[in-house]
């Protein structure tokens, strides 16, 4: 972008005009298979913790898609059976940071709209975690948290876990992002990291680009815009260099970041893996890859 000196290794191709998609260009490279997907998962296990992810939640129809639930699915398969799941959506911001509901059967969050009536009766009645939240608040003390008891799992949780846990049987508790800063949120990733030596599978659930409003072509299958392969390409070097300082700093560093982050909430639950993770300059390994449309659904895992 004008005005910035940024590394690049490859020839960044923003499409500042934002032109529409041809409906008849080519459809979406091959993507991996969900057995690529579980051998990635598999050979980025530590033998002594679980390991703490981010993933693409997709929107409800994530799961008509079949590929990206064989992948899914093939992920969770390919871990340790958690003892909970801590989540954290790009669709909860609430300051302090919040703790949902903790009690079995409270009601699903419906938090879009425009969709097929089916998509609104869906139904993931996982166990609460009341001792799980427990936790949470020792391992937070040193700061305000407060509690929304009423407060079910929304789409960016239960979605992807309908596909992950389809048993219903792994406890989960959503909590709520304070605010949008990388740093803060880093650290609170940080304090969580004992957690993953209990059996706690920590999950920042987002979209690595989400630029909506500038869609043009919203099939599925969807040849990806110019500036969506070009930060989820500038991401890619930076998760492969285990570069989180370059991660944090993505509003001054990252090309196309406007486009791609209008709004920064899909990608601000990164920076909770990150910091629940060990990102000693370590490589951090992409397990799900490609693109939904046009979205880059890259997912990955950190020790």
């Amino acid at each position: 972008m004008a005005g910035r000196s940024i590394r690049r290794s490859y020839t960044p191709i923003v499409d500042e005009e934002l032109k529409p998609v041809d409906p008849h260009s080519p459809e979406r490279p091959a993507q991996e298979p969900a057995g690529v997907v579980a051998e990635r998962a598999k050979s980025a296990l530590k033998a002594d913790r679980m390991p703490t992810i981010y993933i693409g939640h997709g929107a409800p129809p994530l799961v008509d898609d079949e590929l990206w639930v064989a992948q899914l699915a093939a992920w969770a398969k390919a871990l340790p059976h958690p003892s909970a799941v801590l989540m954290v959506s790009a669709h909860w911001e609430n300051a302090p940071l919040t703790i949902g509901a903790t009690r079995t059967g409270t009601p699903l969050v419906y938090d879009f709209g425009g969709f097929p009536e089916r998509y609104y009766r869906a139904q993931y009645r996982s166990p609460g975690a009341p001792e799980l939240a427990a936790r949470v608040k020792q391992l937070l003390s040193d700061q305000r948290v407060a509690d929304a008891p009423d407060r079910g799992l929304d789409h960016g949780a239960y979605v992807p876990l309908t596909v992950m846990y389809p048993q219903a049987d792994v406890p989960v508790l959503q909590v709520s992002m304070p605010s949008l800063d990388p740093e803060q949120l880093f650290r609170i990733g940080e304090r969580l990291r004992p957690l993953r030596h209990q059996g706690v599978l920590i999950i920042g659930s987002g979209f690595l680009t989400h630029g909506l409003p500038f869609l043009r072509d919203f099939r599925v299958e969807a040849q990806p815009p110019d500036w969506s392969v070009e930060f989820d390409a500038w991401a890619h070097e930076a998760l492969e260099r285990g570069d989180v300082d370059q991660l944090t700093d993505f509003s001054h560093r990252a090309p196309a970041v406007r486009y791609a982050h209008p709004r920064t909430e899909h990608l601000a639950p990164l920076f909770v893996t990150l910091g629940a993770g060990d990102v000693a300059g370590q490589p951090l390994p992409t397990i799900i890859e490609g693109y939904w449309m046009g979205l880059s659904k890259r997912s990955i895992q950190v020790a």
